[in-house]
């Protein structure tokens, strides 16, 4: 046994040795320039890849994106042929990478909060809250179909951020699912359907001010001074991804039609005995957390405090991008907050200029402080045990805190060696006009999955896609197209990455093995991508309404997973 391991670690360590003086030959016959896309070439997808293709083969997570970040450092860090040498800097450089992610105020906040957020679902646990709303949801969604159903609606009711959703939603509809039976990954499936894909198109998010800054910067650089809000509402329609995927999840459950490795973990779910535990490896979560002994449970004590965190968000929201804006220097606005701050517009206006990261953990750290006063005056807890308790509930985060570190320091050493400028400077100019939509929609999809960031992705391909759009097809409408192709490609591609912070955390809310998640998510999830662009993006180059094609690709989503899939019955509950 020791030697077949002795002989593995001798192998993989030779290949590394032979892959790595290969890449450094590669990189110093490259010519030598300032623009790392260039000098790089192809070898750019390298990190992303390696990543991407390690997640699925040894489904370590950590692993994987460490092995990602450490090739493209080294990249960047290959002088001559001596990898020793270029080895070291990588790693010294890779310590730098993950202090600079965590150092960034926007991760730190993310951070922050999910710890806040694992403390108080734990406080919520313990006070019998969580049980408390799990029965009173159980009595409502007695079969499959209405527990996927509920976990559908509580997901479009938290529109307003993707993080939340995933460390919200989650964790309440979990004990629903694993008594009737539905498989954890079928639950992460819908709750990561519906974050991004929701908060992407909601008129009032955390996304809105970064996507409606970029429409409006985009327009401006073809010298069109334009409504970024305005533009953003007419691309709504021509969200063909997010707009079906919501669609697909009803369908699905409606029909308990599945297919691909989604219908195994859903056939091994129903076949779960009772007695038997939930295999859930390398997931983490609340599983192990169980009431207080002998307190009446109450829904009040998870309402409470979600209610708390889910009010008092939208409220740091509003606070945050008050204060900004009078601390700004746009006077038009600053005139709108002091004569009519409460207004549609000054609303729309406060939440579109929020730092969601700095509110999200107001908001988390009020709702923690309101569930251990609950705790406290209830008698379930003395003040020490509920914040020991809230401790314990951030130390099941931890591991969660480090993929997400990992993530964005590989999504910075992407942007490092030039991954997202290498695939647009290769693929931008190759179709004709009425392709032009798909082409962005499949961009901005690679982009996404390869980064793991649909933010970035935006930010990289808006910039581009206004001009390019506009100069082969002067019409507002083709632009519009276009434009929605980037902010549902994005948003398409995140969706299925391994590496994305919001596939990650629909892992942890839902105390899913990531990387089970991802690989029955991801063939959903090309299946409605595939019928957006056919049935979407394709016909609304050459002008066809959305309206048209929506409907069409509906009846198609239903036939094909008719066709795809096969029916996972269940024992109905009396």
């Amino acid at each position: 046994m020791n030697m077949n391991n002795n002989m593995k670690i001798g192998i993989v360590t030779a290949v590394s040795v032979i892959g790595l003086f290969v890449l450094s030959l590669l990189i110093t016959q490259a010519p030598a320039g300032d623009d790392n896309a260039v000098r790089f070439g192809v070898l750019t997808l390298l990190p992303p890849l390696v990543a991407i293709a390690l997640a699925f083969i040894t489904k370590e997570t950590i692993l994987s994106l460490f092995v990602g970040v450490f090739v493209g450092e080294f990249m960047v860090s290959v002088n001559n042929l001596n990898i020793i040498e270029s080895a070291i800097n990588a790693f010294l450089a890779i310590g730098n990478q993950v202090i600079s992610s965590m150092a960034d105020p926007w991760n730190a906040g993310i951070i922050l909060q999910c710890l806040l957020i694992g403390g108080v679902i734990q406080l919520i646990t313990k006070m019998g809250g969580a049980k408390a709303l799990a029965d009173a949801l159980a009595s409502r969604a007695n079969t499959p179909r209405k527990a996927q159903l509920i976990t559908w609606f509580l997901g479009l009711c938290v529109f307003f951020d993707d993080y939340a959703n995933s460390l919200i939603v989650g964790p309440i509809m979990r004990p629903v699912m694993d008594k009737l039976k539905v498989s954890r990954e079928k639950l992460a499936f819908v709750v990561d359907a519906t974050a991004a894909p929701v908060a992407g198109i909601a008129i009032i998010s955390t996304w809105i001010g970064l996507e409606i800054s970029l429409i409006a910067a985009g327009f401006e650089s073809i010298g069109m001074n334009v409504s970024g809000f305005g533009i953003f509402l007419q691309t709504i329609p021509f969200r063909f991804y997010n707009i079906l995927i919501l669609i697909f999840i009803v369908i699905s459950a409606l029909t308990l039609y599945e297919f691909g490795p989604m219908k195994k973990a859903e056939q091994a779910a129903r076949a779960r005995k009772e007695s038997e535990p939930i295999q859930t490896l390398e997931a983490p979560g609340f599983d192990e957390v169980k009431p207080v002994e002998g307190i009446k449970l109450s829904i009040w004590n998870a309402i409470i405090p979600i209610g708390t965190l889910i009010v008092g968000a939208l409220i740091a929201f509003y606070w945050s991008g008050y204060t900004g804006i009078l601390g700004g220097e746009d006077q038009a606005l600053i005139t709108l907050m002091k004569t009519a701050p409460f207004s549609f517009n000054g609303i729309f206006e406060a939440l579109a200029a929020s730092d969601a990261s700095v509110a999200l953990f107001q908001a988390a750290l009020l709702a923690s402080i309101v569930a251990i006063v609950m705790a406290v005056l209830q008698q379930i807890m003395t003040i020490e045990e509920a914040i020991s308790e809230w401790v314990g509930g951030m130390k099941t985060i931890v591991i969660t805190g480090v993929i997400l570190l990992l993530a964005w320091s590989l999504g910075g050493v992407i942007g490092d060696i030039g991954t997202a400028d290498y695939l647009v400077s290769i693929l931008k100019d190759t179709l004709p006009f009425w392709i032009l939509p798909t082409l962005i929609f499949v961009l901005g999809a690679i982009i996404s999955f390869a980064t793991g960031t649909s933010y970035g992705t935006m930010s990289i391909l808006m910039p581009l896609t206004i001009p390019l759009a506009w100069a082969v097809n002067p019409e507002m409408g083709f632009v519009i197209i276009c434009t929605s192709g980037v902010l549902t490609g994005a948003i398409f591609g995140d969706h299925c990455s391994p590496i994305s912070d919001t596939t990650i955390l629909s892992s942890m809310g839902t105390s899913c093995n990531h990387i089970d998640h991802v690989q029955t998510q991801i063939y959903y999830s090309i299946f409605v991508a595939i019928i957006a662009i056919v049935f979407g993006y394709i016909p609304a180059g050459f002008g066809v309404a959305w309206y048209i094609c929506i409907p069409v690709g509906v009846v198609v989503m239903y036939l094909g997973l008719r066709i795809l899939g096969e029916k996972v019955d269940f024992e109905e509950a009396a």
